[in-house]
């Protein structure tokens, strides 16, 4: 899933997704153990290396321990679903991703 999470943040722009800002929109992978926290943080410097490499900013992504877990509200679940044609900012950078960084030293 860090990969995933790294690859689709692409803007790297901190508490924030497109138009929307705040403390709600940042990106950020919370792990339930020691060895995906170490995973997400290798695999953040992977691609930051990538990232590097094509001239883009840093990774904003929070990386920290699992917190407790809220839901949305119901018209949230779901969006693209319900709103086919809905704002989403899932676009990329267009960077290569090293899926699977740093798992094998694990």
């Amino acid at each position: 899933m860090a990969d995933i999470q790294h690859c689709r943040d692409g803007e790297k722009e901190g508490m924030r997704q497109q138009n929307d800002s705040g403390t709600q929109y940042r990106s950020a992978i919370y792990t339930s153990n020691p060895t995906q926290q170490e995973l997400a943080l290798r695999s953040k410097v992977a691609f930051q290396q990538e990232l590097d490499k094509k001239g883009y900013g840093r990774i904003t992504t929070e990386i920290r321990e699992g917190q407790p877990f809220y839901y949305a509200e119901d018209y949230h679940q779901q969006y693209l679903k319900k709103v086919p044609n809905g704002y989403c900012g899932l676009k990329g950078t267009g960077v290569s991703c090293p899926i699977g960084a740093g798992k094998d030293e694990l």
